[in-house]
């Protein structure tokens, strides 16, 4: 069985951060191991108060992961929401290991390592800390097979403004990464996501809700990488990613539910019919 390794943020009542991406993974098959770096009853957009992972226990328990000879084994790692700059080092260290881990037995022939680089959006700015931000940028981007941030995100990470899709992609290429870009412009009354890689851009946009619950980003970023570490094409694995989405979504509109109804979609996430609107740039 395919696993992955997931170093973010663990909110039990929400279906956001690395919490929400457990189920996604699950859905497809993969098993998840969360390292969490902070934990929450509820959402902080709630009123969620949490308990930061100290440096020394994250440090722990990604080592008892590691004794357990998972490194090896691991074939998607998530990077997620970090709450010290510490935190971000101790991933650095983990992504490079499991990278050199020996893989007899593994699923797959190598890791694949998508980086979700969590740093602020739109009209907030910035909703980590500043040290922290420089350190994901500085340490983790660098590792990335793809990253997975919001358009303010890239932003920030190319310190430039972003106002079309072909600034996204600019932005992109400048970082040396491949990118599934969320929050990308659409048309009017649409949400876009952008994949960008060294020769391919494709717009997947669908219908804007009024009301949607928290952890898209989450939902695409695990969807996303389920795709890669089944082998699909990534641009394919965009594409399942975006309609999951979108199905998701408008699934969670239709039942009136506080939060992404994963677990009832179950199948529905690994074969997903929503309709996106499909715009090759």
């Amino acid at each position: 069985m395919p696993l992955a390794l997931i170093m973010s943020s663990f909110v039990s009542a929400s279906r956001i951060g690395g919490a929400a991406q457990q189920y996604v993974l699950a859905a497809h098959k993969i098993d998840p191991v969360l390292a969490p770096t902070v934990m929450f009853g509820r959402s902080p957009a709630k009123g969620g108060e949490g308990e930061v992972t100290p440096p020394d226990i994250f440090r722990r328990m990604l080592g008892d992961i590691e004794a357990d000879a998972l490194f090896g084994l691991v074939d998607l790692v998530i990077t997620g929401h970090f709450s010290l700059p510490e935190q971000v080092e101790i991933a650095a260290g983990v992504l490079e290991r499991v990278r050199q881990a020996e893989r007899d037995g593994a699923f797959s022939g190598k890791p694949v390592v998508v980086v979700d680089p969590i740093m602020g959006d739109a009209p907030r700015g910035l909703y980590v800390k500043p040290e922290v931000a420089a350190a994901v940028a500085e340490r983790l981007v660098p590792l990335a097979d793809w990253i997975t941030p919001n358009v303010w995100e890239l932003g920030h990470l190319a310190s430039r403004d972003l106002r079309s899709l072909d600034d996204i992609v600019d932005a992109v290429r400048a970082t040396g990464r491949k990118a599934l870009v969320s929050s990308a412009p659409a048309g009017p009354d649409e949400i876009g996501l952008l994949y960008v890689d060294e020769s391919r851009a494709t717009l997947f946009a669908h219908p804007r809700l009024d009301q949607a619950p928290n952890g898209t980003g989450d939902l695409v970023t695990a969807s996303f990488g389920a795709g890669l570490v089944e082998g699909l094409d990534p641009l394919a694995a965009a594409e399942r990613a975006a309609r999951a989405a979108a199905e998701t979504v408008k699934a969670g509109h239709a039942w009136n539910a506080p939060e992404l109804p994963i677990v009832a979609l179950g199948q529905r996430l690994v074969r997903p019919t929503a309709e996106v609107r499909i715009e090759r740039l």
